[in-house]
């Protein structure tokens, strides 16, 4: 190994050390697109990890993700929770799309002042790209609305007669399926310790019902994926607003001067490294580099 990469290496792995024992917990470092042909290796790079700690349940998980396949985030949620009890997210710059939706399938999420997370606006492979689906279904609302109130023009008819249905199904399905996996994982996982309420004045202090968490995820999903009110899919979702308008809790460690370090010196370096090494997908952990 060059002498470079070797320094990098122990260096992160003093960082990794640090925050196992602060979390007392496994922790693993996941950066790139979300997608398919990343599954298998995810899979064995967490197998790896348990193999070499078997005693630890709960799960750290450092996610740097543009986003990419919802059906990809389903997948490596069952292999985490195959593996760990609690996973924790920790988002030091950003996570968006897909990455948003991977989230929340955390007991915790952890951010500070400069991270964010993104609209779940689900990518679809269109047989080029991954396109964002709820901006396709949007327009094409739209346009129907025209027709039915026969405003729609000459133009605009022949985009919406060239449309693909069998396309558009998918971008619906992956609309729908994003919207179950959210309410589902937070009911099981993020909200798995909300017992009593804490913030609303006229139920402070009663019981938190489970059909109240159903109404709380449903809330979250449906805000995280209004269009109209992000109005585009790169847009960076901080804390404050997480925590304010989506009712989101989220662990705000912009204070805590020691995590704080422990999170920003590991991610730091390595953000550094992979940019400059030019990776499009770089996993790590304290045996995985």
């Amino acid at each position: 190994m060059p002498i470079f990469d070797k320094t990098v290496k122990d260096t992160l792995l003093q960082k990794l050390d640090g925050l196992e024992q602060h979390f007392d917990a496994d922790v693993v470092f996941y950066y790139g697109e979300i997608h398919h042909a990343y599954e298998k290796l995810f899979r064995d790079f967490i197998e790896n990890r348990k193999s070499q700690n078997g005693t630890k349940e709960k799960l750290v998980i450092f996610l740097n993700t543009p986003g990419g396949s919802v059906e990809s985030v389903e997948k490596m949620v069952d292999i985490i929770r195959y593996h760990y009890k609690e996973i924790y997210f920790i988002v030091p710059d950003y996570a968006m799309s897909a990455g948003t939706i991977f989230c929340m399938a955390g007991n915790k999420i952890f951010m500070d002042y400069s991270s964010s997370l993104g609209p779940i606006d689900p990518q679809v492979f269109n047989g080029k790209e991954y396109v964002p689906a709820l901006g396709y279904l949007d327009q094409v609302e739209k346009l129907l609305d025209k027709s039915r109130k026969n405003t729609l023009t000459p133009a605009e008819f022949v985009i919406l007669q060239n449309q693909d249905l069998a396309l558009l199904s998918r971008y619906e399905q992956a609309k729908n399926l994003t919207i179950t996996l959210l309410k589902k994982w937070l009911v099981e996982y993020k909200f798995a310790n909300w017992k009593i309420h804490g913030t609303n004045p006229s139920k402070k202090g009663k019981k938190v019902t489970h059909k109240e968490k159903v109404e709380r995820a449903k809330h979250i999903a449906v805000m995280l994926g209004d269009n109209k009110l992000w109005h585009s899919h790169g847009r960076m979702i901080g804390i404050k607003t997480l925590r304010e308008i989506i009712k989101l809790e989220i662990d705000d460690y912009s204070s805590d001067d020691k995590l704080r370090n422990l999170i920003c010196s590991y991610n730091d370096i390595l953000i550094e490294y992979i940019v400059r090494s030019n990776f499009r997908i770089f996993l790590h952990s304290k045996n995985y580099f």
